[in-house]
């Protein structure tokens, strides 16, 4: 079944809009991981607070793609000072990130998706890859994107490297951990936020893996609906177990890849 026989089967566009409820959790739910790492190594607590760092790094990485699609049920302003927030506590451009990740949709899998890259890779070549796969993010960025897009990475990475230039050299303890673990949940975006969603799916690369699981996906905060998402980008994060529902019901007969 292509593509766009699956779009006409499947109810989906009801899905795009967010209550204020849906809208406050979608814009919000990285700032409490995001305190509680920060007190607990403020502290000196650093082994506790790095599963609080690693929820904040997924759950901010749910609120900016979601903004990537324009789903965070704010208006433009909102979602770029989101994006930029994000780009300086995530010690990344998150706006270099956004312009890949949009290709990526386009031309998925295929040479022109930088993004992808490392999907088809094996999974300790892709963990390996990772400080490469951010530096071309941000190098592809400045040699294919537009003026807008350029212009908001350079803002981006300039206030980074204000930020990291006065941690370091005042030593604020607390900021040069969440710094360092920053660093290291970027270098591993290209075996946890592509391999493990795209592996072994280049003969029909819309249809990603996905997770089934109650549990699985709570702690993921659903970010491993990837087939859902490909395949229905418009619909934001917190939606996506329900239009799994919806093509579980319609295609039962559906082949899921599970991503773990």
């Amino acid at each position: 079944m292509s593509h766009t026989d699956l779009i006409k089967k499947v109810e989906w566009k009801d899905l795009k809009k967010l209550s204020v409820k849906e809208m406050l959790i979608e814009n919000n739910i990285s700032v409490p991981w995001f305190l509680i790492s920060l007190f607990l190594s403020y502290k000196g607590y650093y082994l506790v607070a790095i599963p609080f760092s690693g929820f904040y790094f997924l759950t901010a990485l749910r609120q900016v793609h979601n903004g990537f699609h324009n789903s965070l049920g704010t208006g433009k302003f909102l979602t770029w000072l989101s994006m930029y927030l994000n780009s300086i506590s995530m010690m990344t451009s998150i706006h270099a990130v956004k312009f890949n990740h949009i290709r990526h949709h386009k031309f998925c899998l295929s040479e022109q998706d930088y993004e992808g890259k490392s999907a088809s890779m094996k999974w300790y070549q892709a963990i390996l890859y990772g400080p490469k796969h951010m530096f071309l993010i941000h190098w592809v960025t400045f040699k294919l994107a537009n003026k807008d897009y350029k212009n908001k990475m350079i803002l981006e990475l300039f206030c980074i490297s204000v930020f990291v230039f006065v941690v370091f050299y005042f030593s604020v303890n607390f900021l040069m951990y969440h710094i360092l673990i920053m660093f290291f949940g970027e270098f591993l975006m290209a075996f946890f936020a592509v391999w493990t969603v795209h592996h072994d799916t280049h003969d029909n690369p819309q249809f990603a893996r996905t997770q089934r699981g109650f549990w699985k996906n709570k702690l993921t905060f659903s970010m491993f609906y990837h087939m859902e998402h490909h395949l229905f980008p418009a619909v934001p994060t917190i939606k996506l177990p329900e239009l799994a529902k919806r093509i579980d019901t319609v295609l039962p007969e559906l082949d899921k890849k599970q991503t773990f």
